[in-house]
């Protein structure tokens, strides 16, 4: 499988990451079957967060690799200081409190890749980037990015590690899809807009995307007339992204792979570099996201799969 270098992290990062968004210890044997199924096809990387499951899906994820013992052959993405009913908790204070539990979480003494799981543009940068090169320099952390941040926050944190000698953010993890997103999804995210193509293009940060796949968009369950599914349907139910969809069920024909399967190999085949959150439940649609990973398209394609001429 391909893989990319982020900064921080000692060896290279697969372009398929496993999320874990569901996983809790009472389903461990199902946990683990995907989790080995993941390696099993050359994966190497799995995302989780310190709210996921009300915590449990980093107990899963503790529980399988003390199980495994397979700790150093795996990298991990756990993310912090997200909002709370009472508000914002981007702040050095909630960093430290929820990374400490999260470590206790996941039986480990450090993780390979950790992000701010949401931004409060009320908060200066500075002792944001403070308070996370303390944890590198701790060791608790290898590299740190931030999930649901502006690209113009990322530059202005970047700008000021760079002016007082600190490390910056090395990863960004927005929402990146084929389908372009009408809302947010969930209240507060990011998805990546053009602009935000362009700052990764010209910085060549990497991204990782979570919700690669458009929550199922281009599986062919959903049409036009189709509404059962609320949430798809206020996110990504416009002409423009039904246009998309047929585009991608056109070269999937061309290519004699599926419509998901392009639409995925779209988020990994942007002009920097890119890896997929990914959400496989059986092994039909892991085999799927690999064959989707060892698709390659031109930057006419892919142009071409966004609307472009």
């Amino acid at each position: 499988m391909k893989s990319m270098e982020i900064e921080g992290v000692h060896g290279p990062v697969t372009q398929l990451v496993m999320g874990s968004d569901y996983f809790h210890p009472d389903n461990i044997e199902r946990v683990s079957q995907i989790l080995d199924s993941y390696l099993a096809i050359g994966g190497n990387t799995i995302d989780t967060a310190h709210i996921y499951v009300g915590g449990n899906s980093e107990k899963a994820i503790g529980m399988w690799m003390e199980e495994r013992k397979n700790r150093d052959d795996v990298y991990i993405l756990t993310k912090g200081a997200h909002h709370n009913a009472s508000g914002p908790r981007v702040n050095p204070q909630a960093i430290y409190e929820e990374l400490m539990v999260s470590l206790e979480r996941l039986r480990t003494d450090f993780v390979d890749m950790y992000a701010l799981h949401r931004d409060d543009p009320a908060v200066e940068v500075g002792p944001i980037i403070e308070a996370l090169n303390h944890h590198v320099e701790s060791g608790r952390i290898h590299s740190f990015g931030a999930s649901n941040w502006t690209h113009q926050r990322l530059q202005e944190a970047n700008d000021y590690a760079k002016s007082h000698g600190l490390r910056g953010f090395s990863f960004n993890s927005p929402n990146l899809s084929l389908a372009k997103a009408i809302e947010p999804y969930w209240k507060d995210c990011v998805s990546a807009d053009a602009q935000t193509l362009a700052w990764h293009t010209q910085t060549q940060m990497p991204l990782l995307s979570w919700s690669s796949q458009a929550r199922g968009f281009f599986t062919g369950r959903f049409t036009p007339e189709d509404r059962s599914n609320a949430d798809l349907v206020r996110v990504f139910y416009n002409d423009a992204n039904w246009e998309r969809y047929r585009r991608a069920e056109s070269m999937a024909k061309e290519k004699g792979v599926s419509t998901i399967e392009i639409a995925l190999a779209y988020v990994l085949n942007q002009p920097f570099p890119t890896c997929a959150i990914i959400g496989p439940q059986n092994e039909k649609e892991m085999h799927s996201c690999r064959t989707g990973a060892e698709i390659e398209l031109t930057q006419e394609e892919v142009r071409w799969l966004d609307l472009g001429e």
